[in-house]
């Protein structure tokens, strides 16, 4: 799909949408443990339908959605649940004598055969997913689109193998091919993405009782991604020194001990905004003059992207925080604007990769060489985002280097200039990546007034904010 967006002021306050990384997170664990869950306000994108429908495909229940909260019915035996501290509710205790052993049994289809999960454009979906079929008995395939079939699971697939699991992949990419049990044991994993971690986190303590797992990452990427990981195991109890099943880390984000036996009671209530989702419509109001209220959002949130406004700081733009209620994933109102130039800084986005394409087309207006280094894991996601955002920055005469970990952006200082090619219409192109449509849309709106853009592959912006283009009013065809 093609969208037209012509320049324009953006200003005016905006609902940002739910956390896709929350989101999914709940599922899977509601999905995983026992009990009914109550999962209230959770995105409803492409990506978080793609997880709802591999934990029903895998043997959770799951009903509600179109505007209301998701009812997620777990797999696993509920008669021990309990109430979770910080999660709301207690457990309804409705035990299911059908399942034991593994928290996630694939159940096969009418064919006999164990089924096949398409988890679409959804990395955390896969990861995730793959971890907890190694609980099981019963051989999962997983599949996704292009794009995921691209994208490398071996260093995880490895792990697995090493605690126990079968495994068949192309390559370490889709078709994969999951068989437990997990049998634990020790296993070193680099994690140029935190998925692998979070992973393996997740369905550890979901081994069998006194199976013990030990995991050393001689490198971790995306700490504060692990850090929410973290926070939703504390929360059932799993972590910290203790004789029964849960989480040690020995060496924060180096060494973590997990022992398994542990079920995942129910997780209730709402799901925060996402700051990664937020930081589009902060950047089309940077861009174009204009000044945007964002609501939903919880400055105490674990989300590391929200460090996105503290670069905004950085950059010469206001950001204030407005109290405006009690609740405390709506009682917040953050206002973003500037009065003067964008100034260009030195970015360190290995924490937060996912941000380089919105703070490449910030640097493209800003005065001075921006450059967003240590993010060499931005090349292996949905697309290799470094390169992706050169290509595109310099259709529009903004000068690009690339470094193997980096991206280096010469500032315009104002507004963007069209390349030779453009000839009175910039034709800009998301490559199917929702984080560079976005960016590029935002790009978009600061344009000579004169010249309307061409944004293909715009459609990909549903994986993650859907409505996002049509927030900008742009106009979609074909």
């Amino acid at each position: 799909m093609q969208v037209r967006i012509k320049p324009h002021t953006f200003s005016g306050t905006v609902a940002v949408p739910s956390s896709k990384s929350h989101t999914i997170r709940r599922l899977l664990m509601a999905s995983l443990g026992g009990g009914t869950s109550r999962i209230e306000n959770p995105l409803e994108s492409l990506d978080t339908l793609s997880c709802a429908a591999a934990c029903r495909a895998l043997g959770a229940k799951i009903t509600g959605g179109n505007g209301g909260p998701w009812i997620v019915r777990g797999r696993r035996s509920q008669a021990a649940c309990t109430q979770v501290p910080g999660l709301q509710d207690p457990c309804p205790g409705d035990p299911d004598p059908q399942i034991s052993g593994s928290p996630f049994p694939a159940a096969k289809d009418r064919s006999g055969e164990a089924p096949q999960i398409d988890v679409g454009n959804s990395g955390t979906t896969l990861f995730f997913a793959l971890a907890a079929a190694a609980l099981g008995r019963r051989p999962i395939t997983f599949t996704g689109d292009e794009q995921i079939a691209r994208r490398s699971a071996g260093p995880l697939l490895e792990a697995l193998k090493t605690l126990g699991a079968s495994v068949d992949s192309n390559g370490g990419c889709t078709p994969i091919t999951v068989c437990g049990p997990w049998r634990g044991g020790r296993v070193s994993i680099s994690c140029p993405t935190s998925q692998y971690l979070s992973a393996l986190l997740f369905a550890a303590p979901l081994a069998a009782p006194g199976i013990v797992t030990e995991i050393e990452t001689p490198l971790l990427n995306e700490k504060p991604y692990v850090d929410m990981t973290l926070w939703y195991l504390e929360k059932q109890g799993l972590s910290g020194p203790g004789k029964g099943p849960g989480l040690n880390s020995m060496e924060p984000y180096a060494r973590f001990v997990i022992t398994g036996g542990a079920a995942y009671r129910p997780i209730n209530g709402p799901v925060p905004g996402d700051f990664s989702s937020a930081a589009f419509p902060a950047a089309g109001a940077v861009i174009s003059g204009g000044r945007v209220s964002l609501r939903g959002l919880d400055p105490e949130d674990t989300q590391g992207d929200k460090v996105f406004f503290d670069h905004l700081v950085k950059m010469g733009c206001e950001v204030r925080w407005k109290k405006t209620g009690i609740n405390p994933h709506s009682s917040w109102e953050l206002t973003v604007s500037r009065s003067g130039p964008l100034r260009g800084g030195t970015f360190d986005l290995n924490a937060t990769p996912d941000l380089l394409p919105v703070m490449a087309v910030l640097a493209a207006y800003a005065e001075g060489e921006t450059a967003l280094v240590n993010a060499a894991h931005a090349r292996i996601k949905e697309t290799d985002r470094i390169a992706v955002m050169a290509g595109e920055l310099k259709k529009l005469g903004v000068p690009c280097r690339e470094e193997p970990g980096g991206l280096f952006i010469g500032g315009t200082g104002g507004r963007a200039k069209t390349g030779p090619r453009a000839e009175g219409e910039a034709v800009l192109d998301g490559r199917g990546d929702h984080r560079v449509v976005m960016a590029l849309a935002c790009a978009a709106l600061g344009l000579p007034p004169e010249q309307t853009a061409e944004l293909r592959g715009a459609e990909a912006a549903d994986i993650t904010y859907p409505g996002f283009l049509e927030l900008l009013t742009a106009r979609r065809y074909t």
